[in-house]
């Protein structure tokens, strides 16, 4: 039974290997809080990992959009 958490761990830092820090923004803070909540639920903390992932990317990358549009717009009125 140890097996699935070396699994886990492995496949966790195979994901993170791959990724570049660009990509990686909001990635692991939503790996983390999704991998305890689907440890929770049910025992599927790798899939609730992967699900966390995803949306902290969606969600840093909404966040970078929402900053760069307010800052062009910023920028337009001291012109």
């Amino acid at each position: 039974m140890k097996s699935p958490p070396l699994i886990a761990i492995t496949a966790a830092l195979l994901v993170l290997g791959a990724t570049s820090g660009a990509n990686a923004k909001g990635c692991i803070k939503g790996a983390v809080v999704g991998g305890v909540a689907g440890h929770y639920a049910g025992h599927h903390g790798v899939l609730g990992a992967a699900a966390g992932c995803l949306y902290g990317r969606h969600r840093a990358n909404e966040q970078g959009k929402q900053q760069q549009q307010q800052s062009q717009a910023n920028g337009q009125g001291k012109l």
